[in-house]
């Protein structure tokens, strides 16, 4: 195969970006299970997520894992085998929650999933209310579904549980939004949040992790259900191999130690702006290239497009997955396919993680020159929108 010089540039919605200063970190020789500074490092990460989560008064247990693995332990924790969940709809990625609970045994209740809107909070009152029987253990909800691109009202969604009388639990999963869009358990009132490190905490895949509140542990620890490995209980050590029921995946830990640290020296409220920022940038791009009717947002929502990734529609005739070879081999731009009922319909750019505004305008300019060889038409003024929109901050 010819080498092409330079990088490609990553912009799916995870795996993303990893900074220079995270990869070093990660380039380190594994320490012994005893040795002190390995117990720093999963301290340090402990803390930093607390941080990121605004969760003060939680446990956060980790896993080696990717976010399915952090969703199987909120599952096998909270749920009793004769209970159930229920998974309001999103996309794909809350249809997959509830296929993996129903695969670990328990029940899944679903509200409907509208293409294109984010989940309704009225559907949520209307299921919990139904439940006259509370077989509903918990409420699992995903943040932003990077599939549909759409971020759900979780106020809205807390005060939908509330207005039910339902004793459920609130579990957010936030592996997509955190990070990249604020987020605190306590002001939203969830008991237990669900990450993962591959997208806006900087890292490579493999890191899940869920940050729980007491009375999440004490659901959990009322449930009779048998596990071992995703064990919350079995996990409350101070000894670094008990803590992960084996072996910590040390290097991964050392580079999620770094990426924390990046954010942190950056400030959160700046990390936020430059994600909002880098959205609009996309999207006043994907709104210019529409006009010629070939392509369109997914998320008919504006204000519940994410901050993380977009979604775009190719109308029939037009094929998705032959542009994103072309920008991807041809023009060094990596940017994902579509999940579930759009697959071949539709593809994504990521705009999360370690990403400045020069990467995003590279990467929309990538996309227009693989539409052009493939023959879809387009607004042409997509990338001038953008400049515009980074110019004016």
């Amino acid at each position: 195969m010819i080498r092409i010089p330079g990088n490609r540039s990553l912009h799916s919605p995870g795996p993303t970006h990893v900074p220079a200063e995270v990869l070093n970190a990660m380039h380190r020789q594994p320490l012994d299970h005893g040795d002190p500074r390995l117990g720093e490092t999963i301290d340090a990460i402990d803390a930093g997520l607390k941080r990121l989560l605004q969760a003060k008064d939680c446990e956060v247990f980790q896993f080696a894992a990717n976010g399915h693995g952090a969703w199987e332990a909120a599952i096998v924790n909270l749920v009793a085998p004769e209970r159930a969940v229920l998974v309001p709809g999103t996309g794909h990625f809350s249809e997959q929650w509830a296929v993996q609970a129903e695969g670990c045994g328990r029940k899944a209740h679903r509200t409907p999933f509208r293409e294109g809107y984010p989940a309704d909070p009225n559907d949520i009152e209307k299921a919990l209310r139904a439940d006259t029987k509370r077989e509903i253990a918990a409420v699992f909800a995903v943040h932003t579904d990077t599939a549909s691109s759409s971020t759900n009202d979780l106020r809205a969604i807390r005060a939908a549980i509330n207005a039910s009388g339902h004793p459920a639990l609130f579990v957010v999963d936030v592996v997509a939004s955190l990070a990249a869009a604020p987020f605190s358990m306590q002001e939203v009132g969830a008991n237990v949040a669900v990450g993962a490190s591959q997208k806006g905490l900087m890292s490579p895949p493999g890191l899940g992790f869920v940050a729980t509140d007491k009375q999440a542990r004490e659901v959990a620890a009322a449930n009779p259900a048998p596990r071992h490995y995703w064990d919350w209980k079995r996990r409350q050590a101070s000894y670094s191999y008990n803590k992960f029921c084996g072996t910590p995946p040390q290097n991964l830990l050392f580079g999620v130690e770094a990426a924390l640290d990046l954010l942190f020296r950056e400030g959160m409220e700046n990390v936020f702006a430059r994600h909002a920022l880098l959205a609009r940038a996309v999207q006043a791009a994907v709104q210019a290239w529409s006009r010629e009717g070939a392509v369109r947002f997914f998320c008919r929502v504006p204000e519940a497009r994410s901050v993380s990734v977009t979604t775009i529609e190719m109308t029939q005739g037009h094929d998705p997955e032959a542009m994103r070879e072309i920008a991807r081999e041809r023009f060094q731009v990596a940017i994902a396919g579509a999940l579930g009922a759009q697959t071949g319909k539709a593809f994504r750019i990521g705009h999360l993680g370690d990403l400045n505004a020069p990467m995003i305008l590279g990467a929309l300019a990538g996309v227009e020159a693989a539409m052009t060889v493939q023959g879809i038409p387009f607004g042409r003024d997509g990338v001038q929108q953008a400049v515009a929109c980074i110019a004016k901050g």
